[in-house]
């Protein structure tokens, strides 16, 4: 029988889950005393730079914050914890239910459960819990920014209305996570992001809360956007949360002058606004640039409909999806040329429009010849008879037209 102390056996019990992989979450609560309004803590664990780590979210009446921890550090921390403040702990695992009381006078009781086998998660072998602790880099719904932007409930609940955006949300994150993953900056401790277009800033707070609070990296990112009422939306939020490196600015990608920048994001930025978003990005020299395009109005009135496909661009609809295609294959290629390493491909239906596409380029560890993919270029708007494409024109420096003025073509 085990006569240790109620608490030195709770921790025990904490210690095992972690070293065995079949650790869950650990919930701190009845607060007595302590931090004033400081209601609960929630820990759980997540990958902190290819490291397993424990993530503390202390909840409070007005706002959560969120850090991260060594084992070593976070037990540590845990046993100040644990008794005052806090007069309950519950340790949740994969086998069972672990409760640790304190009484107002302070003595300590245990009392552990095992689960049902319907209830307790099975356990997995090693690839398999390394793969779920991978899994816990996406956002969960408790993240305090989404119910500040309406996603979900006070009591993290999601919104039925907002659940394809919330799909969204944790699709975008995962691929920036793979992204900045292969990119040379993957070990940075300090990123600068721009988000162009960041509207209602859904993605803008997710990839900021992703990378503060699971990749531990100083992030400072930046939502630009054209319209004051969602830049004073966005704004608000971030005070309320009280956020650091966040912030929400008024202004077009076209005249934008960041000081620093390590990643563009630009979804939904309309015809060559897009183009604009991806030369800011180069001439920043961004390491990965992320693009959702729409509205690909630029190159269809160039197209020439040459013999072999004139009785198919003769349609509107295929005129459309021709330009479409010629518009984004010419953006991947004028970044392969630059030296970044790019994919086009679908993302998940967005709001407010039926565009999936995505373009993700990702700066090269090392450089290939332009030349090759130049040629395919020049080869590609000949057939096509295209005179003029907005990124290869502020590529070579010259004069395009400024916002609300026609094209020369």
């Amino acid at each position: 029988m085990n006569t240790a102390p109620p608490v030195e056996r709770f921790f025990a019990r904490l210690q095992d889950s972690l070293d065995q992989g079949s650790f869950v979450k650990l919930v701190l609560a009845k607060p007595r005393g302590g931090t004033p309004g400081l209601e609960r803590l929630t820990v759980r664990r997540i990958v902190l730079r290819g490291a397993p780590a424990l993530s503390f979210v202390a909840r409070h009446a007005t706002r959560d914050l969120t850090s991260n921890h060594a084992d070593a550090d976070a037990l540590a921390q845990l046993r100040t914890l644990v008794g005052s403040p806090f007069r309950n702990a519950h340790l949740l695992t994969q086998r069972e239910e672990t409760q640790l009381s304190f009484t107002k006078k302070g003595d300590a009781s245990l009392k552990t459960t095992a689960l049902a086998q319907a209830d307790a998660a099975p356990a997995a072998p090693a690839a398999l819990q390394a793969h779920d602790r991978e899994k816990q880099r996406l956002l969960a719904l408790d993240r305090p920014f989404l119910a500040a932007l309406g996603v979900t409930t006070a009591q993290h609940q999601l919104v039925p209305a907002m659940a394809r955006k919330w799909k969204q949300i944790n699709r975008f994150v995962e691929v920036f996570a793979h992204a900045l993953d292969s990119a040379p900056l993957a070990q940075a401790k300090t990123l600068h992001v721009v988000d162009f277009g960041s509207g209602k800033g859904y993605l803008t707070f997710a990839v900021h809360d992703w990378l503060r609070q699971v990749r531990g990296v100083d992030a400072q990112v930046t939502g630009v956007e054209l319209r004051p009422d969602m830049v004073a939306l966005c704004n608000d939020a971030i005070a309320r949360l009280g956020l650091q490196g966040l912030h929400i600015e008024q202004g077009d990608v076209r005249s934008y002058t960041p000081a620093r920048l390590d990643v563009v994001i630009a979804l939904h930025a309309c015809d060559t606004a897009t183009d604009h978003a991806i030369h800011l990005g180069l001439r920043a020299g961004a390491e990965i640039i992320v693009c959702s395009p729409c509205c690909h109005k630029e190159l269809r009135p160039q197209l020439l409909s040459p013999h072999p496909i004139a009785p198919i661009l003769q349609h509107g609809v295929h005129q459309a999806q021709q330009a479409e295609m010629l518009t984004d294959g010419l953006r991947a290629l004028l970044l392969e040329a630059q030296g970044y390493d790019t994919q086009v491909f679908e993302f998940v239906s967005l709001e407010h429009t039926n565009k999936n596409k995505m373009i993700l380029a990702v700066k090269r560890r090392q450089p290939k010849p332009a030349a090759p993919v130049l040629a395919q270029i020049a080869a590609i708007k000949a057939f096509y008879g295209i005179r003029e494409q907005r990124l290869e024109q502020l590529l070579a420096g010259t004069p395009v037209p400024a916002p609300g003025e026609a094209s020369s073509a």
